[in-house]
């Protein structure tokens, strides 16, 4: 087998994830690998995290990247905070509830779930009888931007509600971060994650994570050590607290820091209140199109999570054979339906640096072309003139 440098096609990415990497941060990308451990590098420590405390909107000082994707953020908060007997309330409303029940057993928790519609925003009411009905919750987890179902939840409400009840909260920012409202301080959120690779615009593989004074407490009064070592925040300050003194933990990704260093220096350079108002807008943008088409959401739009959009499937279409030929023919990537969804909706993204008019007017004019040729009973010559108009 002769094996050959690779060199990856040019697609654009409107999927769930990875969105488009902003070509400065790929530029970054590119620098010199130093030590990380290196003066230097820890200078560029401390501006990530002042960096990503804007980012949350936070003054948190346990904030920081986690040297791992997404995932391992979640994984971080649940490691951290729950310990063997603890009950937890887990609002699943998509895929990404389900990954925090596992979380909880795995830690030895025990899951109280709180059961929502795919494609619905979590129910506060369904909350607060889950609180009522077990007062020796400690714990609320829910996901503010469910990613399989385009679902935005209203964390304010829900972080209020486990506060009346004495419970921390740990809440799911990968989607939602950089694109719409996440408001760590003013919303009272104990400890939250997110990823680099949605609307931050980021290479995959870093996850930053925020923790309050109520959170650290927690973590410094455990019973027991935390089951993960790589995870342990009790081990990793050392290496990511303050000041100029850093214990060796692991031997941090420098590179893919260097890019999200350049992300987050976009996103202030944007400001975070235009870039929310320009994800919106371009969702509405979007949402014009697909409807002059004939498509439909499936999410209402109160709450519609404006960088994820998930699109009926006209019937009698395949989706797998739309997908492969907006991939073919035009490096187009939108992404399937997940869970009980599968089959059923594509999810389009307009996430970050991807969040742009020209994509938007890429995507439609595909797909109107695609689904015409398939013989799906769409409306063809409406969808782009919509766009425009909705962009002027």
């Amino acid at each position: 087998m002769e094996i050959h440098p690779f060199n990856p096609p040019i697609r654009t990415l409107m999927g769930p994830g990875p969105s488009d990497v902003h070509p400065r941060v790929l530029e970054a990308l590119s620098r010199p690998t130093i030590g990380h451990l290196d003066p230097a590098f820890i200078g560029m420590m401390e501006e990530v995290k002042v960096l990503l405390q804007y980012a949350f909107q936070t003054d948190n000082e346990l904030t920081l990247p986690v040297s791992a994707p997404g995932s391992a953020g979640m994984e971080t908060c649940f490691v951290n905070l729950i310990e063997p007997g603890d009950k937890v309330i887990v609002c699943q409303n998509g895929v990404f509830g389900g990954r925090m029940r596992e979380n909880v057993e795995r830690c030895g928790g025990s899951a109280v779930m709180v059961e929502n519609d795919w494609g619905r925003a979590v129910d506060p009411q369904r909350v607060e009888d889950a609180l009522k009905a077990n007062p020796d919750a400690q714990i609320v987890a829910f996901v503010h931007a469910e990613t399989s179902t385009g679902a935005q939840s209203d964390a304010k409400s829900l972080v209020g509600l486990a506060h009346k009840h004495d419970c921390l909260t740990i809440v799911d920012a990968v989607t939602s971060l950089g694109g719409t409202p996440v408001k760590v301080d003013v919303w009272g959120i104990d400890a939250i994650y997110s990823g680099t690779q949605k609307c931050l615009s980021c290479v995959p593989g870093i996850s930053p994570v925020s923790f309050n004074e109520r959170a650290q407490e927690k973590i410094r009064n455990r019973r027991q050590k935390v089951q993960s070592w790589f995870m342990d925040l009790n081990l990793v300050m050392g290496y990511w607290g303050g000041g100029n003194k850093r214990a060796y933990h692991h031997t941090a990704p420098v590179n893919a820091l260097y890019a999200l260093h350049e992300a987050l220096l976009i996103l202030r350079e944007e400001g975070l209140e235009n870039a929310w108002k320009r994800h919106q807008r371009n969702h509405l943008a979007l949402r014009a199109g697909l409807e002059a088409m004939g498509l439909t959401l499936i999410v209402p739009e109160a709450e519609r999570l404006p960088q994820l959009n998930a699109v009926s499937i006209p019937e009698g279409i395949d989706d797998a054979k739309v997908r492969a030929r907006l991939l073919n023919e035009y490096n187009l990537e939108i992404g399937a339906g997940l869970g009980a969804l599968a089959g059923q909706v594509w999810r389009i993204g307009l996430m970050g640096h991807a969040c742009r008019p020209e994509n938007i007017l890429l995507c439609v004019a595909a797909l109107e072309a695609i689904l015409a040729d398939m013989g799906a009973e769409i409306k063809t010559g409406e969808a782009l003139p919509a766009v425009q108009k909705a962009l002027a």
